[in-house]
């Protein structure tokens, strides 16, 4: 393979259709030099929009990314993990780039929950530091008024995307960047179909970003289909901290699994958790018997209201809420932090 001159700090840019890694500097027996967001080629207002946001130093997945969005139009599939920067580091090179008014929307973001959606578009907007580029999140029950605005960037869930594009209400026959975040996570959530066709309207000539935890065989095949030539990124060297973690299963009755839980919450200094069913009725049945025994739970599942659901959440966070009763798939793409207990109550 030809050895591109393209290098950030040391770190060499390969050609299409290769894998490249970078290593955790910590595994270096030489102290390396560190490496900046404008080593990156981020320009003077990202720069300042980082600052702003408090970020010091890019996540080796950014290291790996940034450069590659900012310079030349190769594919990339990322492998990153949750909690590595991968929506900034997808997220800083488009609003560099998209940085002018546009009359046509010029990139898409498939995620594959709404909250996920709601996440990066705010996580987005938090990179924008003048008027452009706009961006609208698109899902179940989120109001339209944006995308008829006019927006450069559209964040959506595959379901709500294809809907709109079939109702003619989103053209992305002119989009330069076609992202896909957690596609894994898509995949094991069905959305293969729905992601195939929204490929199939969208321009041929997008650059395609795809983020993944995992790299499965299905994401090779979409890949090998939609994206022609590309690259594998990942961090190398890697290794997963030991999650301190306490694993207990209690073998009991149904009907003893309400008293059981208030029983592990009252033995639980400052309980603050998530507690995991199968249907929406039992979501709304351990909620409400909680909530009569003067706990603050709430249930959190699809029949709920978009808007109800962010309130929730949003006491969740605060923790003015300290029991969120959900199904797992309504709870999929919550960030929450400092989560003391997830109980499975039932399997």
């Amino acid at each position: 393979m030809e050895d591109l001159e393209n290098k950030v700090d040391g770190i060499t840019m390969p050609a299409e259709n290769s894998q490249v890694s970078v290593e955790n500097s910590n595994e270096s027996s030489n102290e390396p030099e560190t490496i900046s967001f404008a080593d990156l080629g981020l320009d003077e207002i990202t720069l300042a929009a980082i600052e702003k946001k408090g970020f010091k130093v890019p996540s080796p997945i950014q290291v790996l990314a940034i450069p590659r969005l900012l310079n030349g139009d190769a594919n990339v599939i990322a492998k990153a993990r949750t909690g590595t920067g991968k929506t900034a580091a997808f997220g800083l090179p488009l609003v560099q780039d998209l940085r002018e008014e546009s009359d046509h929307v010029r990139a898409i973001i498939l995620e594959p929950t709404r909250e996920l959606a709601m996440q990066t578009a705010t996580e987005m907007a938090s990179f924008t530091t003048g008027k452009y580029p706009r961006t609208a999140v698109v899902y179940g029950g989120a109001s339209m008024r944006a995308l008829r605005r006019g927006v450069e960037i559209v964040v959506g869930t595959p379901g709500r995307v294809q809907d709109l594009i079939d109702r003619g209400v989103l053209d992305i026959s002119k989009i330069d960047y076609f992202i896909l975040d957690e596609g894994d996570e898509m995949l094991d959530m069905g959305f293969i179909e729905d992601i195939e066709n929204i490929f199939e309207c969208a321009n041929q000539d997008c650059r395609v970003l795809l983020f993944s935890a995992t790299v499965p065989q299905e994401i090779l095949k979409i890949a090998q289909r939609f994206m022609g030539e590309y690259e594998i990124v990942e961090e190398e060297g890697f290794e997963e901290e030991p999650l301190l973690i306490e694993q207990k299963y209690w073998v009991m009755r149904e009907s003893e699994k309400v008293d059981a839980l208030v029983r592990l919450i009252d033995i639980s200094p400052d309980f603050f958790g998530l507690v995991f069913v199968q249907r929406k009725s039992d979501a709304d049945y351990v909620s409400k018997s909680l909530d009569e025994r003067g706990y603050e739970a709430a249930a959190l599942h699809g029949d709920i209201p978009q808007g109800q659901r962010e309130k929730i959440l949003a006491r969740f966070r605060s923790k003015k809420t300290r029991i969120l009763v959900a199904t797992d798939v309504a709870a999929r793409g919550i960030d929450i932090e400092g989560v003391t207990h997830v109980v499975n109550y039932e399997l």
